[in-house]
């Protein structure tokens, strides 16, 4: 099977970054089928990053190759690595992204210190497209981890909000804000239901609170709010045929609380 190679960047489509990242891969890996999760990453969230990754990086085939160019510290000392997950790659920033895409597992992890896999002219503001890129591309076109530079024994690491569980309840965060502004929580499916029956919950965000779960958007009006399990296996929150963020005037980071009803 021909390698695959995703990509998932905040440079958005309006300049040539992307297009230039795919012509230096293909220009090493012609055969290399490329897939992008997405290139509208808010520019330099490194969470919202490895949120988007995190949730779909695992479900591509053995050997996947995962070029993940979220940068701020670009140019300055922060480290580029290669890593191994279960039995996907990941290029990158080692700036705490790779910790929270899958700190949970065990990682075999270089540095690349192995210019020979790099473009001959680095640039300072560039390096998705003059390290990054190469790297991943030779990856896929075999060239194991070991090659790329010196081991590391561990990545940056950044570590998501825990919720807080109690008798009476959970409190948790919205982690996570997606384009059609639904609020995504830390609080999973297990967790909830260790309290009780969802009619039996009662759920706080911001100024509003929503008595119960439901399946999905439909099960209420249109333009009211919904509490339900998403497909993440967490709590999220959205208005039906609207927007959470907006209607409800909540940000990533707010309070997200469940109260069981006595």
């Amino acid at each position: 099977m021909p390698p695959i190679i995703t990509l998932t960047t905040d440079f958005g489509l309006q300049d040539h970054y992307v297009g230039v990242l795919k012509a230096v891969l293909l220009g090493i890996a012609p055969d290399a089928r490329l897939v992008d999760i997405s290139h509208e990453i808010p520019p330099q969230d490194i969470m919202a990053a490895a949120w988007v990754v995190r949730n779909s990086a695992l479900m591509f085939p053995a050997g996947t190759v995962h070029l993940v160019v979220v940068d701020p510290g670009v140019g300055t000392d922060r480290k580029g690595v290669a890593l191994k997950i279960q039995d996907q790659y990941f290029v990158g920033p080692d700036n705490g992204i790779f910790s929270l895409i899958g700190g949970e597992f065990d990682y075999e992890l270089v540095e690349l210190t192995n210019s020979k896999y790099w473009k001959k002219d680095v640039s300072s503001t560039f390096h998705g497209r003059d390290i990054f890129a190469p790297v991943a591309a030779n990856i896929a076109n075999g060239v194991s981890l070991e090659k790329l530079g010196k081991p590391l024994d561990s990545l940056v690491t950044y570590r998501w909000a825990v919720p807080i569980s109690d008798k009476d309840g959970i409190q948790g965060w919205i982690v996570h804000i997606d384009r059609f502004g639904n609020l995504i929580s830390n609080i999973s499916e297990e967790m909830i239901f260790e309290h009780g029956k969802p009619s039996q919950l009662k759920v706080y965000v911001g100024n509003t609170i929503l008595k119960g779960l439901v399946s999905t958007f439909g099960s209420v009006a249109d333009g009211e709010p919904a509490a339900y399990i998403g497909s993440s296996g967490v709590l999220e929150i959205g208005i039906n045929k609207g927007n959470a963020r907006e209607m409800l005037g909540v940000q990533k980071g707010a309070q997200i609380s469940i109260i069981v009803q006595k």
